[in-house]
């Protein structure tokens, strides 16, 4: 019964809709009972010939308005409580949707995709069968089962319904056994099946890279050894599972026998009729579905309650990026500086920023180049303010990053990553997702500036053509450019292009580079590429090793550094120049 404790806080905020349900059972059971006692005057009446027709009339009469009266009990309570189940489902996937929007990247790296959607899927449905299916067994075992007993002892024989229940106290025994258990095996079930789901998810996102590198059989092997995994885990629970109905079949059973026999000695002694044994072999039967119900009840609770601790531990998990309630709301604006002595990743010793110092004037253009690994990304990464744990400060307009609002700061960027997110929709809905409102006008400015309009002008659907998922049907510069659209739709006061432009060709990439330099006068920029022609035309150049800063300057002044800068570049050209010979 503890995940009804842990319900409380729900059950509380509905309780004029669980009321409503309770009356609707309590109803219900009270028009239970009268019809087993009916079918036993009718049988007295016939066995003793004392049944007259009027007497026959109004029984069946009121067997009729008995039934009414059930039908419309069965509506109020199915109406309360499964409508109860379903908002209480609603409240709570609506509350993890709105955790996973607000966690940082660590989270996201310490629990995979599959992990989170079992928790949305699984996990919940099972809470949500314990404020439906829960609330109906536990109310069915007591109040049905309650009145029923009630009725026995009362109507027909006290003697005969002690004799019947004797054997129902093994049901708690056999619930309290199987329940602790049960509760174990449910939750290595449901992690199991996280698992399965994350493989199942990485591999249909993967297929094209597991095709090309022939590894189908490979996947299928682990995916196919998971899948027993998973079914071994899972016949544990269903052998557990399985023991509820017979063991209270069997209980039902000792019952009848019971029943039969010191039933048959009070009719034959006259202590009851014939029509009272009728009567109670029909209440002893409705007592079958309150035992079910007592067993799925505490099945029902144990899933319920291992879910539910699921999903708790993962909204307990806590961002490392706090959004102030009391920062700056207004947008930012002006010279971007960066004063970083040190950063590490959470996960990592050894720190991949160090003495990082440098100032981005407002409206000018910086680029950062380096090798693979030198530190570039995670610059860009500091001002989207994934994480916040390094020693220093970014101040942007003269405040301090971490004092604004994400409201303020985050629409203030534009953030164009190398590994582009096209979401399953239209090309038109993909460029104006940051800004839904956005005019046809504005969708176009975007396209052109991002080298993309006369492309959608040739596509046959144009701006209304399906990109498929995460932009399967287009090409890898074609997606790059609708990123680049993306992030300048909103006009940002910041616009990152973090190796952006690595999927496009050299003349694209200058005719986007130049549409930029145009319209974004007066903006400041932040461009992080491995093709030092991406940056050429920057205002200032930092050329990035190991985390430190180790050349700056304009291209010219980089060039009559000799160093790895004008290595870098007179090999690209060089490169440039034996791919043209070709």
């Amino acid at each position: 019964m503890n995940i009804f404790k842990k319900l409380g806080w729900y059950f509380k905020q509905e309780r004029k809709t669980y009321l409503v349900g309770l009356l609707g059972l309590l109803f219900v059971a009270a028009l239970t009972i009268i019809p087993p006692r009916i079918i036993g005057l009718l049988v007295d009446g016939i066995h003793g010939r004392t049944l007259s027709t009027s007497q026959l009339m109004t029984l069946l009469i009121i067997l009729l308005v008995v039934s009414f009266g059930q039908y419309f009990s069965r509506y109020l309570w199915r109406t309360a409580i499964w409508g109860g189940a379903a908002k209480l489902e609603m409240i709570l996937r609506g509350r993890l949707f709105w955790h996973y929007l607000q966690m940082d990247t660590v989270f996201f790296q310490k629990y995979r995709t599959g992990d989170l959607m079992a928790h949305a899927t699984n996990d919940l449905s099972a809470i949500q069968r314990v404020a439906g299916g829960g609330i109906l067994q536990a109310a069915d075992s007591v109040i049905t089962g309650g009145s029923v007993l009630i009725a026995m002892s009362t109507m027909i024989d006290w003697r005969l319904t002690l004799i019947a229940i004797i054997p129902f106290p093994l049901l708690a025994v056999m619930a309290r056994f199987l329940g602790s258990r049960i509760h174990v095996a449910f939750r290595k079930s449901q992690a199991a099946f996280s698992r399965l789901n994350n493989k199942a998810q990485e591999s249909i996102s993967g297929v094209k890279v597991i095709k090309s590198l022939g590894q189908e059989s490979e996947d299928t092997t682990d995916f196919d050894s998971q899948v027993d995994d998973t079914i071994k885990i899972n016949r544990r629970v269903n052998f557990l599972d399985s023991l509820f109905d017979p063991v209270t079949t069997m209980i039902i059973s000792i019952s009848y026998v019971a029943t039969i026999v010191y039933g048959g000695y009070l009719v034959s002694t006259s202590q009851i009729t014939i029509g009272e044994l009728v009567s109670f072999v029909s209440y002893l039967a409705m007592m079958i579905w309150p035992m079910f119900a007592l067993g799925m009840l505490f099945n029902t609770l144990e899933r319920g309650n291992a879910s539910y601790d699921r999903v708790m531990d993962l909204l307990a998990e806590k961002s490392a990026v706090i959004d102030d309630p009391q920062g700056v709301s207004q947008r930012p604006n002006g010279e971007i500086d960066y004063q970083i002595k040190s950063f590490t990743y959470p996960d990592d010793d050894k720190p991949v920023l160090q003495d990082v110092d440098f100032t981005i004037k407002a409206g000018s253009t910086v680029g950062l180049v380096g090798k693979v690994g030198s530190g570039k990304s995670s610059i860009a990464r500091l001002i989207l303010r994934e994480f916040d744990n390094y020693d220093g400060q970014i101040k942007f307009g003269g405040t301090d990053i971490r004092h604004y609002k994400m409201d303020a700061l985050i629409p203030a960027i534009g953030y164009v990553p190398q590994d582009t997110f096209l979401f399953s929709d239209t090309i038109r809905e993909n460029i104006r997702f940051a800004k839904p409102d956005a005019t046809k006008n504005e969708v176009d400015i975007a396209a052109k500036k991002s080298d993309l309009f006369n492309q959608i002008q040739n596509l046959p659907d144009g701006y209304d053509t399906q990109v498929g998922e995460e932009g399967i049907s287009l090409s890898g510069g074609q997606r790059q450019r609708i990123a680049i659209a993306r992030a300048l739709i909103i006009d940002p006061e910041l616009l990152i292009l973090d190796d952006a432009l690595s999927a496009v060709d050299a003349e694209t990439e200058s005719e986007i580079l130049g549409n930029l330099r145009e319209e974004r006068r007066g903006k400041t920029t932040l461009i992080s590429a491995h093709r030092l022609s991406s940056v050429m035309d920057a205002d200032e150049i930092l050329v990035m090793n190991e985390g430190r800063i180790v050349e700056r300057g304009t291209h010219e002044e980089l060039m009559n550094q000799n160093g790895w800068y004008k290595e870098m570049f007179d090999d690209q050209q060089l490169d440039t120049s034996v791919k043209g010979a070709e």
